[in-house]
């Protein structure tokens, strides 16, 4: 879980830098491209829990 916040973070990070700072829009791009790989990354770490089902 703290990777995935650590990455939003960054990735927030990186857009608005790439929005503020003139001449670097790659960060822009580079925070997008991260942020949906986070989504991945955290839709198939917390997919695969929802699929098992406990003992008795």
């Amino acid at each position: 879980m703290r990777l995935f916040l650590f990455l939003i973070i960054i990735a927030i990070a990186l857009g608005i830098l790439g929005v503020v700072l003139k001449g670097l829009f790659y960060l822009l791009i580079i925070a997008i491209v991260l942020f949906l790989a986070n989504l991945v990354f955290a839709g198939v770490r917390f997919g695969k829990r929802r699929g098992t089902k406990l003992a008795r």
